[in-house]
């Protein structure tokens, strides 16, 4: 018997070669999308029987494949389906696919996805959202809370970034060596979003490590395309840093532990090392990006061997470069966590008020805000800031998190991470 649990984990990791490998055959979207969705349902009714395939990848190719040319034949001349107990046992011909997954034919299949859902004929909004949906499969209520909008936007923006597609058909080829580099930035967006979503779920889903390891996958093949781009190495180089970090995010409870309270010994030294040196390498090209920035802001912590021995100075003055390179409200909130390290509580507050307005409905802005209120002793405040981020929290862990500071209004606590302090 095949776990349900093990079903679901193993056809979210599946979905982005086998969707790649599908629209390869098909050439349209939404018939490779209904294919894959076809192969998965059969998955989830024949697996628990039959136990799992050799390859789920090529199982899914394979039975998405066939069910899409069904899709197209019933449109046409009513030719039937070949019977379930056929289609589940794939033998040779699952291994056949299996061994060419991983040959020269299918290799890029995955980053020729992300270009083509990254084309420039559609909105760049429309192209992130795009990505996300059907590349990594991320619920539409996540890809909204990745761009702060109600998932009503989120909606009509994929819906019409599809049927832009199929009014004015998209070329499904790879792009060219210009092409690529045209729409560089927005694939390399979407691969840090894919990371996040991965990084940010970790605390209530350990298969979301599996988001962040294929983004960490994806970027490697996309600096070998791309060998000399510092924003790339500097992407690359983000990811191995914070994912260094993830054994010592949660305690023995499942609890969210801040960056300043983990457990060093459990960072991956490996990971620490080559991010590192990747930081270095692409500063040297002396084209700063935000990447590169935000890159270098991870070094900086990765290289206190104690949360005391922090350099917040220099991690502020990055910040400082990081708003003029990308102003964001975000940014901002990020870099007043640094400055309440560097210059106490008040001159970090005076910074996240104005703030407000634009960050409402942020999680970590709330937690920010009731961190420094507390530490100012304005506890009333602080209470009404904890409540808002708690009803705002992504996950138990970090309901729970705040829950805890909530509950310990007498003292002092730590402040409430931001994106770049877990």
């Amino acid at each position: 018997m095949v776990d349900n649990a093990w079903i679901a984990a193993a056809l979210m990791a599946a979905r982005p070669q086998a969707l790649s490998a599908l629209l390869r055959y098909f050439r349209n979207l939404d018939t490779a999308e209904e294919a894959f969705q076809e192969a998965s349902l059969r998955a989830v009714r024949t697996w628990p029987v039959k136990g799992p395939p050799r390859d789920t990848v090529a199982w899914l190719v394979f039975v998405g494949r066939n069910c899409g040319i069904d899709a197209v034949r019933r449109t046409r001349n009513n030719v039937a389906l070949p019977s379930e107990a056929h289609l589940s046992d794939t033998g040779d011909a699952e291994a056949d696919i299996a061994e060419r997954l991983d040959g020269s034919h299918y290799r890029d299949d995955i980053l020729r996805l992300l270009f083509i859902c990254c084309h420039p004929e559609l909105l760049a909004n429309q192209q992130i959202a795009l990505a996300l949906r059907i590349v990594a499969g991320l619920p539409l209520r996540q890809i909204a809370r990745a761009f702060l909008v109600g998932e009503a936007a989120m909606e009509q923006r994929i819906t019409r970034a599809k049927a832009r597609i199929s009014a004015n058909p998209v070329p499904f080829d790879a792009p060219d060596a210009d092409n690529r580099l045209q729409r560089l930035g927005t694939v390399a967006m979407m691969l840090y979003l894919v990371f996040n979503e991965g990084y940010s779920r970790g605390h209530s889903d350990p298969d979301a490590a599996r988001l962040c390891d294929e983004a960490i996958r994806l970027t490697r093949l996309l600096l070998r395309l791309f060998p000399t781009e510092p924003e790339i190495m500097g992407l690359l180089a983000l990811m191995l840093l914070q994912h260094a970090r993830h054994r010592a995010r949660l305690d023995a409870e499942g609890q969210i532990v801040l960056l300043e309270d983990q457990d060093r010994r459990l960072w991956d030294g490996p990971m620490l090392a080559e991010g590192r040196a990747l930081v270095e390498k692409a500063l040297r090209h002396q084209a700063p990006g935000t990447y590169q920035v935000q890159a270098a802001i991870a070094a900086q912590h990765s290289r206190a061997r104690r949360a005391a021995d922090t350099d917040w100075g220099a991690i502020d003055r990055l910040y400082q470069t990081l708003e003029m390179l990308q102003p964001s409200p975000v940014v901002t909130l990020n870099r007043a966590v640094a400055l309440s390290k560097a210059r106490g509580p008040a001159a970090a507050l005076a910074l996240v008020m104005p703030l407000g307005e634009k960050l409402d409905g942020y999680f970590y802005y709330h937690g920010v805000r009731g961190g420094l209120l507390l530490q100012l002793g304005d506890a009333a405040g602080a209470r009404e800031a904890f409540n808002r981020a708690i009803a705002l929290a992504g996950s138990p862990a970090e309901a729970a998190h705040v829950r805890l500071h909530l509950d310990r209004l007498g003292t002092v606590p730590a402040l409430p991470p931001a994106l770049s302090a877990k």
